[in-house]
């Protein structure tokens, strides 16, 4: 997986790591996403903010982030996942920063994070959960970045695509875990992913399913075995995102 921000600026590390801690400290308390998820009421949902994707290119070019994380609260959101990478995704932090002030739910920063000080950066810019992904940290890096997450009151969502990736996630005893249905080489989604792998988490790990719910039905096979789904391009793309959102829950 090769995945980066596009103009994404590194450098020192240490240096980074320091401003941003610093800067961190002054963020607003976070929202408790792991509860949101925990005590949703069948279906849970994840909505997502994102202005593109890498399969089908720009999904909705005048995207106001304030106004669709409203239209997504209204709608009976628990969460909201907003993108901030750049490259592929068209998001940016100022996304994040305005989709949380517009409303009261609990923020994930979705990105391709690869250190430790992004997750600092994440704080600072008022996001409340982390999406750490299996097949671009290395265990014992993924490890350390969860633990600084949770030290810092956030949550960490911990996304894998195979039995393998779960096998050893599962090692660093992740909260959450997110189970992606599309494979990250074709784009191709199967729901069959999550029947599988939600199988295998130990009991009290909260599960997420993401990606390919388009239908109430999609959603319902899944009402015993999956604690919260993470929906994005069938909202976004939607003329009313909130109305979409309301179908989908009428399940």
């Amino acid at each position: 997986m090769n995945h980066r921000r596009g103009g994404r600026r590194y450098g020192d590390s240490a240096a980074q790591g320091r401003h941003w801690r610093e800067r961190a400290g002054d963020a607003p308390p976070p929202r408790d996403f792991h509860r949101a998820l925990a005590e949703g009421a069948f279906p849970t949902v994840i909505a997502e903010i994102k202005r593109a994707s890498p399969s089908k290119g720009p999904l909705r070019p005048d995207l106001d982030p304030a106004q669709l994380a409203r239209a997504y609260e209204a709608g009976g959101a628990a969460a909201l996942s907003i993108l901030t990478e750049e490259e592929h995704f068209r998001g940016s932090l100022d996304d994040l920063v305005a989709g949380r002030a517009a409303c009261s739910l609990p923020v994930l920063r979705k990105d391709f994070l690869l250190e430790p000080w992004e997750v600092y950066e994440a704080r600072a810019h008022g996001a409340d959960a982390v999406l750490l992904i299996a097949a671009a940290l290395e265990i014992q890096k993924l490890g350390e970045m969860q633990s600084l997450a949770h030290q810092l009151g956030m949550a960490a969502l911990v996304e894998v695509h195979d039995e393998k990736e779960l096998a050893e996630v599962l090692t660093v005893e992740p909260r959450i875990v997110g189970i992606n249905n599309r494979n990250l080489k074709t784009f191709e989604v199967d729901l069959q992913t999550t029947t599988r792998l939600v199988a295998a988490l130990p009991k009290g790990v909260l599960s997420v399913s993401e990606s390919g719910f388009t239908a109430p039905a999609d959603l319902a096979g899944f009402k015993n075995s999956v604690d919260a789904f993470l929906i994005g391009e069938s909202l976004v793309t939607s003329q009313d995102s909130e109305s979409a959102l309301r179908r989908l829950k009428n399940c």
